[in-house]
């Protein structure tokens, strides 16, 4: 989390050291002036700046929220490109102004002290509230581009607190900051991250489809860098570099990062350095008795927090309307889609409420297509539930499907504007009859080959052979960890085959502790090869009756898509961990057999996801790849490194890569689930 706190630690501390000097330099003034009965006025000031800092953070989290995909995509990179231009010029009025800052503010408010209370708190209220704004703006565009808010708030959090430190630190003259060179230092970073966040929000608009070359790419490093180094995580991070960047990415970054720092280096010619401590030295003004009406002050620090909230909340209610009352949809297989109108474009609520007497899906589509849009399962009757969707131009209908009953599709509506809505095109099991087969074909190669392997293995044992039954055990292992997919077929050969000693009542030594791993038990702790004939014998049986009844089971073809995220979800959390071995340390070659069975699954399934998601698949082959990479660089001849004696780094790289992997390949289940509305 540390890589995406940087930024934001950064422009906190540096915008919260701008905000607390300000305030700083105002309470000295009024306190050397003995008007201390007008700090509410400033506090006041600086609660109301805070409250509109927050509520414009809000407001930019909901809307994007209430947008399409395409449409989040081209607001996040309007707003980084506003954020990079807030953070540029904020750099730059600095460095022009950190020496004369502190007279600038005392002379406005010696001018404030003469008027009324409310030019006071609008004085404190304008002096923090731009670096509020900014500092919330330049937030929200960096937890969108680490993709995760925690770290972002938790580093503008420490820069904030350290700023207040360092603000009270100079207004008790405890401490003394060359504030020149301090703003000159952050201001240089700052270009630097700014230039990652400009070629972050590009990437953001190509993708929105507001600029073009979206797949015009400088360079994709994506097949050689680990997502999960600590290298690859600092340049990500911090500086919004990525393995793969257009071109428009590329030229953005250098261009900005160019001429920006050649114009911010050019004016520090000349510039004094100068030492800080606030107000030190300020002039007297004349003493000014407290003045102006005292009955509401009470009640305006209450007033500005609550106004700003207000809006923020009524903004948001506004670009977040809930359906009325008649807009309550029907489902049933005679009235299906009753009620529907045309929405509007963006996020929508609909109230789906089962008007017939039977549980019933219902999918809102594009009738053209099928694609689906959103969905409920197991609506009862007599019940409502809703279904959120986002809605942009395009055709919609609502299909209701009945528990024992047919498909009914209602009347189609037409939505205006431009379209973007995300669907995912339904599959059938006629769409997975080709991929099923394919995979069952692969599944009986391979047990016909372990069918021989574990023969092998059994006459190594019976010969005495231990070392090659070592070998030739790993290597028939490997063989039946490749053919994952199908372990949810194979019924109680499984367990019979691959199964582990948890949960027995004598462990290891338990009768029914047999197969794989029982062998492998046996091999690496010292047994006889008499105590072992029996076990191998036993394993080659069973896996020969596993190839004779696999043709027969029921291979279910929901199975292949949830497979493709199981198998590595079952490598990362036993063979990873070593928690599967049993003394042979092969939990890596394990896990290079389960992402074999993984590519060939996606083998199969090519042709259906590339269809749904052009995107994913290019992603998941980089990531296998730098798996693959990994695992191959712990095989050394015929072994394995122990995965207990793994480097740690070389440990946190494996599980990282394997990780993302996972991340990955999560979709695919959804983007491939059998949907009754096809």
């Amino acid at each position: 989390m540390w890589d995406d706190s940087f930024p934001s630690f950064l422009i906190g501390l540096r915008e919260g050291l701008e905000a607390g000097l300000v305030v700083s330099v105002l309470v000295a003034t009024l306190v050397r002036a003995g008007a201390k009965s007008r700090l509410p006025q400033v506090w006041t000031g600086v609660l109301a700046a805070i409250a509109l800092s927050m509520s414009f953070g809000a407001v930019l989290t909901f809307t994007a929220a209430s947008l399409s995909t395409p449409a989040q995509e081209a607001f996040g990179g309007a707003l980084s490109i506003v954020a990079v231009a807030f953070v540029t010029a904020m750099v730059f009025w600095m460095r022009r102004s950190a020496r004369s800052l502190a007279g600038e503010i005392k002379e406005k408010v010696t001018e404030a002290l003469t008027m009324g209370a409310g030019v006071l708190v609008l004085t404190s209220f304008l002096a923090v509230g731009r670096e509020g704004l900014e500092t919330a703006l330049f937030l929200w565009t960096t937890a969108r581009a680490a993709n995760e808010s925690a770290g972002p708030l938790t580093g503008a959090g420490v820069g904030l607190v350290l700023a207040a430190l360092l603000c009270w630190a100079l207004y008790r003259r405890v401490l003394r900051i060359n504030l020149t060179r301090f703003f000159t230092v952050t201001g240089a970073v700052l270009i630097v991250i700014a230039a990652g966040v400009l070629g972050y929000g590009l990437r953001d608009l190509q993708e929105g489809a507001v600029l073009p070359g979206g797949t015009a790419y400088a360079f994709d490093l994506s097949g050689s860098v680990d997502a999960g180094s600590w290298y690859s995580a600092l340049l990500q991070g911090v500086l919004n570099l990525t393995p793969a960047m257009t071109w428009l990415q590329v030229v953005g970054y250098a261009g900005y990062l160019a001429v920006v720092m050649t114009l911010f280096a050019r004016g520090l010619r000349g510039v004094p350095g100068v030492r800080q401590r606030v107000a030190t030295t300020p002039p007297r003004p004349a003493r000014v008795t407290p003045h102006g009406p005292t009955r509401p002050r009470r009640l305006l620090p209450v007033a500005v927090v609550a106004v700003p909230a207000l809006l923020a909340g009524l903004f948001i209610a506004l670009a977040h309307p809930k359906p009325a009352a008649g807009e309550t949809v029907a489902v049933s297989g005679t009235d299906c889609g009753q009620g529907f109108a045309p929405p509007k474009p963006g996020r929508q609520d609909f109230r789906m409420h089962n008007t017939g007497n039977q549980t019933s899906e219902v999918y809102l589509i594009d009738p053209a297509s099928n694609a689906v849009y959103g969905e409920i399962e197991g609506l009862a009757p007599g019940t409502t539930r809703d279904l959120v969707a986002t809605v942009a131009g395009g055709t919609y209908a609502w299909r209701c499907v009945p528990a024992d009953g047919k498909a009914v599709t209602s009347k189609a509506v037409r939505v205006g504007g431009a379209a973007g809505a995300h669907a995912v095109v339904p599959v059938s099991e006629r769409d997975l009859a080709a991929p099923l087969q394919a995979y069952k074909a692969y599944v009986n190669r391979g047990l016909a080959t372990l069918v021989t392997q574990t023969r092998q293995l059994s006459d190594d044992i019976r010969a005495g052979r231990l070392g090659a039954a070592r070998t030739d055990w790993l290597t028939a292992h490997r063989t039946y960890s490749s053919l994952g997919a199908a372990y949810g077929t194979f019924e109680d050969f499984d367990q019979k085959i691959d199964g582990r000693p948890d949960g027995l009542p004598d462990g290891v030594h338990d009768k029914d502790f047999t197969g794989f791993h029982r062998i492998e038990y046996g091999l690496w702790h010292g047994e006889s090869p008499t105590g072992l004939q029996r076990m191998a014998q036993r394993l080659a049986v069973d896996a020969a009756g596993l190839r004779k009844a696999f043709p027969h089971q029921d291979f279910d073809p929901s199975d292949l898509p949830l497979r493709t995220h199981e198998i590595l979800e079952n490598t990362l959390q036993f063979e990873l961990t070593g928690d599967t071995d049993q003394g042979s340390g092969t939990g890596l070659a394990t896990a290079d057999a389960n992402l074999a069975g993984t590519r060939e699954l996606l083998t199969v399934l090519r042709p259906l996801l590339t269809s749904r998601a052009p995107k994913l698949l290019p992603t998941v082959d980089a990531d296998i790849a730098r798996l693959q990479k990994l695992l191959d660089s712990e095989h050394h001849g015929a072994g394995w490194t122990p995965v207990d004696r793994l480097d740690p780094a070389a440990k946190a790289r494996i599980d990282g890569a394997a990780g993302q992997l996972l991340e990955d390949l999560s979709p695919v289940p959804d983007l491939l689930e059998i949907r009754r509305s096809a």
